[in-house]
């Protein structure tokens, strides 16, 4: 009875993970520098199997805790709140990559004069249609999104668990799809990412937001198993929860992309 828990708060065991996630962080870093630099890449490589390796032994130990009944409705609180916060440091992420292209496209620099000789996109690119592949990888993805929408009406106003791994599924699918068209779109480019402020500031922008549809996609596989082995439930679901949140940001960034770089900035 001297240790029994009379407090809605989780109180931590020591865990290593952190510093071994800020060690694989580190090593991933010079690693990347190394490589860069002709050196070799295999140091970032290593660096990038520890960062995987504490992603999964950090979460799988979350996902016991929630399973066991560590995660009480404070807790929750919290870790939505701590999840909402993640989501604006990516909002600000991408504002970065938004202002740059923005920045260039408005005042873009000439050979005698920044404002005045300029061009924007700069003379002998060749930009993408935006009503082709751009237009159905919208498509695409706002499809995805609808998907894990049924996904979770399905679960918290339901309990209907088959229609929920349906929704997952088919979310995923098309989150792959998605990067299967992208990666097919970035194969025909008419310009490079070296040389040229408009082929660095597309690709970044665009780049950083394919990378997050990966890791989105891995986000609801992980959720649709998770769900296949009768985890979440309608009233706690914190991890399928948050996988929507990042689901639908990652959305609203393309619809942004969309219209800034492939319509606007091709114009």
């Amino acid at each position: 009875m001297a240790h029994a828990k009379n407090h809605d708060y989780h109180i931590l065991k020591p865990s290593l993970w952190p510093l071994l996630g800020a060690a694989g962080a580190f090593v991933m870093l010079f690693g990347a520098v190394l490589w860069m630099k002709g050196v070799t890449p295999f140091l970032f490589l290593a660096g990038v199997a520890l960062v995987l390796y504490v992603m999964y032994g950090w979460w799988a130990d979350v996902v016991h805790e929630g399973n066991t009944g560590d995660h009480t409705p404070v807790v929750r609180i919290g870790l939505r709140y701590g999840f909402i916060l993640f989501i604006m440091s990516e909002v600000m992420f991408f504002s970065a990559w938004f202002w740059t292209f923005f920045k260039h496209a408005l005042y873009p620099m000439g050979p005698d004069s920044p404002l005045v000789d300029g061009v924007w996109p700069p003379a002998g690119i060749e930009t993408f249609d935006p009503w082709h592949l751009p237009l159905i990888n919208t498509l695409i993805l706002l499809c995805s999104g609808a998907a894990v929408t049924w996904a979770h009406h399905a679960l918290v106003h339901e309990n209907n668990r088959r229609d929920m791994i349906s929704g997952l599924a088919l979310g995923a699918a098309l989150g792959a799809l998605f990067t299967i068209f992208q990666a097919y779109e970035y194969s025909h480019a008419a310009f490079g990412f070296a040389g040229n402020i408009y082929g660095a500031s597309f690709f970044m922008a665009t780049g950083f937001h394919g990378a997050h549809v990966i890791i989105g996609t891995i986000f609801l596989l992980v959720c649709m198993f998770r769900a296949m082995k009768g985890h979440f439930t309608p009233e706690q679901h914190v991890g399928f929860e948050t996988a929507a949140w990042y689901w639908h940001f990652v959305d609203v960034i393309w619809l942004f992309l969309f219209a800034a770089i492939y319509i606007w900035g091709s114009a």
